[in-house]
């Protein structure tokens, strides 16, 4: 098997073309290995690129432990940079269909290169129902959620995958590891959520450390840093427009007056090989 290893801001993947000629291989039982940073490549997912009957392409995601991902925005912005440098498709504006809905990447070139991508990722749901979540009400803000007898102040919505979002006065000193997948796994939330914990610098900076579903701590997420800057907004600490401190850089995100969420932010490949499968 053919990839290319590839990452938005540490947050790594295996891309496998797929665009032009599909195989039998089975993704979901394959990733535990081909993720497996000390017996296979070492990834937070893989990548699959295919053919669309309703976009420019469409980008499958799964996760480290087979599971599958309605999107990721780190992702696609890895997805983006290799069907346009590919030549797979030559637009600076496409269409990519994702489980979570249609998604549209505008690419940044320069000299033939993909340097930024800014990808719209829809507008998120706070709506119980729609993350999913067992909790009553309209939304999910600020709300109490009891972990191990400590209670944690919780909100949650939808940016086309769920996630959860806790302040905190110092990322550095949480246990990411240990209460991230408590949080993940909690009864509350029966597809279980990504938890992203987060530290306000001023009215437009946070820093964000995300536990994600399916892969644990990585450094960095993009629908994780779109819902953070979104809780940070909607509980009045910052303004509508952050920049968004991750371990391996910064991402842009502006939650517009329409509620739509605009992420923009760097991609890179790594190297590209052949394995055995």
């Amino acid at each position: 098997m053919h990839f290319v290893k590839m990452h938005g801001l540490g947050n790594d993947f295996i891309v496998v073309d797929e665009f032009n000629a599909q195989s039998d291989r089975d993704y979901n039982k394959l990733a535990p290995m081909l993720c497996d940073r000390h017996f296979g490549i070492g990834a937070d997912g893989i990548i699959i690129v295919l053919p669309s009957d309703i976009a420019d392409a469409r980008m499958r995601i799964v996760n480290a432990d087979g599971s599958e991902a309605e999107m990721c925005g780190n992702g696609i912005r890895c997805f983006a940079k290799y069907v346009y440098e590919t030549g797979i498709i030559k637009k600076q504006v496409l269409s990519v269909e994702t489980l979570a809905g249609i998604m549209k990447p505008e690419l940044f070139v320069e000299g033939g290169e993909v340097q930024k991508v800014k990808v719209d990722m829809g507008k998120p749901d706070f709506e119980p129902g729609a993350i999913p979540a067992f909790m009553p009400g309209t939304r999910i803000v600020e709300r109490p959620l009891e972990v191990d007898g400590q209670p944690y102040a919780i909100t949650s919505m939808s940016m086309g995958v769920p996630h959860t979002v806790i302040f905190v006065d110092d990322v550095d000193k949480m246990d990411i590891t240990g209460l991230g997948p408590k949080i993940e796994k909690h009864p509350m939330f029966p597809k279980k959520t990504n938890v992203n914990f987060v530290e306000v610098l001023n009215d437009h900076e946070i820093r964000v450390r995300t536990w994600e579903r399916g892969a644990g701590a990585t450094l960095a997420c993009g629908t994780g840093s779109c819902a953070s800057a979104v809780a940070a907004a909607i509980t009045g600490r910052t303004g509508r427009a952050v920049t968004v401190h991750l371990i391996a850089g910064q991402l842009e995100i502006q939650w517009a007056e329409d509620d739509t969420v605009f992420m923009t932010g760097p991609a890179a490949k790594v190297f590209q090989g052949d394995i055995e499968v």
